[in-house]
C-alpha cells in the first residue's frame, strides 16, 4: 500500500489528488533500495518518523545510546555489503552517532547516519534553535561524504547518493541531513513517486590492470619466503571461494588479520597465525589481500618486520593506499573479488609448489608454539585465569562454528585473537582498526538480527561498561545473545593502588567482586555467576541452546593480566620515584 495523504479539499474533477510528504517519501525510498531494517534512538524530531517506518514494515530497533545504534549499523554494513541505517535525533543525539560514524569510515563499513536537525535559516543566523547545530560542517571531515536534503523532491536523489557514496569503491560512512520541516513538506504523491531512485549497481566492479595483475604473480612466484596477509577487506569482499582457491593454489603460508580469521579455518595447515612473529620477521614477499599496513602490522617496518629485504604486493580498491608507509613494488588496484579472480585465472595450470624449507620453518613453529600453549588452556583455576576461560570458549565455537564471536577489552580482545580459532568467514567481530572500545553490545546485537545466529560476546569488564545498558535492548527484542564478561575488578588488572594514598581507588579499579549478571536479570534475561572454566563452558553452552538472552559473569583473578595487553608501548609509561 502506497504511503500517501489524502488532500482535505473537497473531491471534485479538478481538486481531488493524492498527497505524500517527507516522512513517507524517505520510507519509500529506504523501502525501494530494500532497507529493511533501521537501528537508532526516537526523539525530536524523528520520533514520529520511526512510528511511521515501522507501520510500513521497516524494522526499527530501537537503542538506549545512539552511539551504540550506530555501532550497529555499521556492523551490519559489514556483514551485507549494504549500508546500514542509524537514526538519530538532532545535536546530542548526532554526536552521539558521530562516534560510530567516524569509527565505521576508518574501517571501511557502508553505513548511513541519517539525522533530524535544525533549520539552515535558523542555524546559519545562529538565532538558538532547539538542539541548533551546523551538523552537515561538524561531519563532514569524519566521513566518506555527507549530503543535506532541503527540500522533499530531492529525498530520492539524496538518499541515492549516500547510499552509492557508502558501498562504492572503498566502503565507509556517510551521514544524511534531515532538517525538521523537511518531514513536514507535502507534495503531489505521483510526482514524489517519481522522484525516487532505485540504486542501480551501487558497487560496480573495478577489474584490475592484466599488467598489474602479471607482475604480482611474477614477484610472488619469485619469493624463497612468501607470506599473505588477510585482512577484513578480504572478509567483507565475499569472496570467499576465490580467495581460499587461490591461497591453496599457491601453497603459500596466510597470516589472516583478526576479523579476516575463517576465510579460511584457522587450523588450516597453511595458516600461519600461531608462526606470526616468525613468518612477519622471515618473509622476504609480503601479498596483502584487503590489509592495510597500519598500526596493526607496525606499518610494515620496525622490528615486528625484522632485517631480511621484503618486497611487498598489495591488493586494495583505494589507489592512494600504495606506498603509504613502505614500498609497494606490486600494487593491485581494484575491488578484492575481481582481482583475486583475475590472479587465480592468471596462475594457469602449473604453479610452483611454495619452498619445502620455508613451509617446513612455519610448520615447525607454528606447532611448537601451540604445543606450548596447550597446558594454559586446559586449566581450571578457580579464579580463572584468561587463558583458562578462553580455552573453554575456543572448545564451544569449535563445536558451534556457525556462532558469531564479538569480542573486545584488552586483555581478553588480545588474547582471545590468538586462542580462539574460526572456522568460517566473518563470524569474528572486534574493535577493528581503532581498537575502539564500546562496539560489543551493538556488534552483537546488529549480528543476532542481520544474521539470525546465535551471537557470543566475549567482553573484558571495562569494554562492557561503554554499552553495557543495551542488555536491555537485547533482551526487549528476545536476541539470541550470549555476553561473557571476563571480570577482574578493573582496566588492565584490578590490583592496582592508588599512588597518592588517598582513600580513592587507583584510576584503573572498579567495584570489587561485582555481579554483572544481575543486570542481566533485572529485564528479565538470565544471569550467571561462573568461577571455574568448567562453570562457564556449562553456562555458554546452556545459553547457546535455549537462544535466550544471557549474561554470565566470568570471575578472573584480579592479578591476571598485563597494561594494555600486547600493545602496552603504546601507553607511555610515567616513572614514579620513590622518597
Amino acid at each position: 500500500m502506497s504511503a500517501t495523504l489524502q488532500s482535505i479539499e473537497p473531491k471534485t474533477a479538478d481538486a481531488e489528488q493524492a498527497l505524500t510528504d517527507g516522512f513517507h517519501l524517505v520510507i519509500d525510498a529506504l523501502k525501494l533500495n530494500d532497507v529493511k531494517t533501521i537501528y537508532g534512538v526516537p526523539g525530536i524530531p524523528i520520533t514520529d518518523f520511526g512510528r511511521m517506518a515501522q507501520a510500513a514494515g521497516i524494522r526499527v530497533i530501537s537503542f538506549r545510546h545512539e552511539q551504540n545504534a550506530g555501532n550497529a549499523a555499521a556492523i551490519a554494513g559489514f556483514l551485507t555489503r549494504k549500508p546500514g541505517i542509524c537514526l538519530t535525533v538532532s545535536a546530542p543525539g548526532f554526536l552521539n552517532g558521530l562516534t560510530a560514524l567516524a569509527n565505521a569510515t576508518t574501517n571501511c563499513f557502508p553505513m548511513i547516519l541519517i539525522s533530524g536537525s535544525s533549520e539552515r535559516e535558523i542555524v546559519d543566523l545562529q538565532q538558538g534553535d532547539y538542539e541548533e547545530m551546523d551538523q552537515l560542517a561538524i561531519a563532514k571531515p569524519l566521513c566518506k561524504a555527507a549530503f543535506r536534503v532541503l527540500h522533499a523532491a530531492d529525498i530520492g536523489i539524496g538518499l541515492a547518493r549516500a547510499i552509492r557514496a557508502a558501498v562504492s569503491g572503498r566502503p565507509g560512512g556517510v551521514y544524511l541531513d534531515l532538517p525538521a520541516k523537511l518531514f513536514g513538506q507535502v507534495m503531489n504523491a505521483e510526482a514524489g513517486a517519481k522522484s525516487l531512485v532505485k540504486v542501480i549497481d551501487a558497487a560496480p566492479a573495478q577489474i584490475p590492470a592484466p599488467a598489474a595483475v602479471k607482475r604480482a604473480l611474477d614477484v610472488l612466484k619469485s619469493a624463497k619466503r612468501p607470506l599473505i596477509i588477510l585482512g577484513k577487506g578480504a572478509a567483507y569482499a565475499q569472496a570467499d571461494d576465490d580467495i581460499r582457491a587461490f591461497v591453496e593454489k599457491s601453497g603459500v603460508p596466510f597470516l589472516p588479520m583478526s576479523m579476516a580469521k575463517g576465510l579460511l579455518p584457522d587450523l588450516h595447515p597453511q595458516c600461519a597465525g600461531a608462526a606470526r612473529s616468525t613468518v612477519l620477521k622471515e618473509a622476504d614477499v609480503v601479498m596483502l589481500i584487503g590489509a592495510r599496513l597500519n598500526w596493526l602490522l607496525s606499518h610494515g617496518k620496525g622490528k615486528t618486520w625484522g632485517d631480511a629485504p621484503k618486497k611487498f604486493i598489495q591488493i586494495d580498491i583505494e589507489p592512494k593506499e600504495m606506498d603509504s608507509n613502505v614500498e609497494i613494488v606490486a600494487p593491485v588496484v581494484g575491488d578484492i573479488g575481481s582481482c583475486v579472480a583475475a590472479l587465480l585465472s592468471a596462475m594457469g595450470g602449473n604453479w610452483p609448489a611454495a619452498p619445502a624449507d620455508w613451509m617446513k620453518t612455519v610448520s615447525t613453529k607454528r606447532d611448537e608454539n601451540i604445543a606450548k600453549m596447550a597446558p594454559r588452556l586446559m586449566n581450571n583455576k578457580s579464579p580463572m585465569d584468561y587463558h583458562g576461560a578462553l580455552g573453554a570458549l575456543r572448545t564451544i565455537i569449535k563445536e558451534r562454528p556457525d556462532a558469531i564471536l564479538v569480542n573486545e577489552g584488552a586483555n581478553t580482545l588480545d588474547l582471545a585473537r590468538g586462542v580462539i580459532d574460526m572456522y568460517q568467514p566473518r563470524k569474528r567481530l572486534d574493535v577493528g582498526t581503532w581498537g575502539v572500545m564500546g562496539i560489543g553490545m551493538g556488534f552483537a546485537i546488529a549480528a543476532a538480527i542481520e544474521t539470525g545466529k546465535p551471537v557470543l560476546a566475549v567482553e573484558g569488564d571495562s569494554a562492557f561498561g561503554f554499552s553495557g545498558m543495551e542488555v536491555e535492548t537485547i533482551c526487549r527484542y528476545d536476541l539470541p545473545v550470549c555476553v561473557v564478561i571476563f571480570n577482574n575488578n578493573g582496566i588492565y588488572r584490578g590490583t592496582d593502588v592508588n599512588p597518592s594514598g588517598s582513600s580513592d581507588v587507583a584510576t584503573t579499579v572498579f567495584v570489587k567482586d561485582s555481579r554483572y549478571d544481575k543486570m542481566m536479570e533485572a529485564f528479565g534475561g538470565v544471569g550467571v555467576n561462573a568461577t571455574t572454566p568448567d562453570e562457564l563452558k556449562r553456562a555458554v553452552n546452556e545459553a547457546m541452546d535455549s537462544g535466550k538472552p544471557t549474561l554470565i559473569n566470568a570471575v578472573i583473578d584480579p592479578a591476571a593480566g598485563s597494561e594494555s595487553g600486547r600493545i602496552g608501548n603504546l601507553n607511555p609509561q610515567s616513572v614514579l620515584k620513590k622518597k
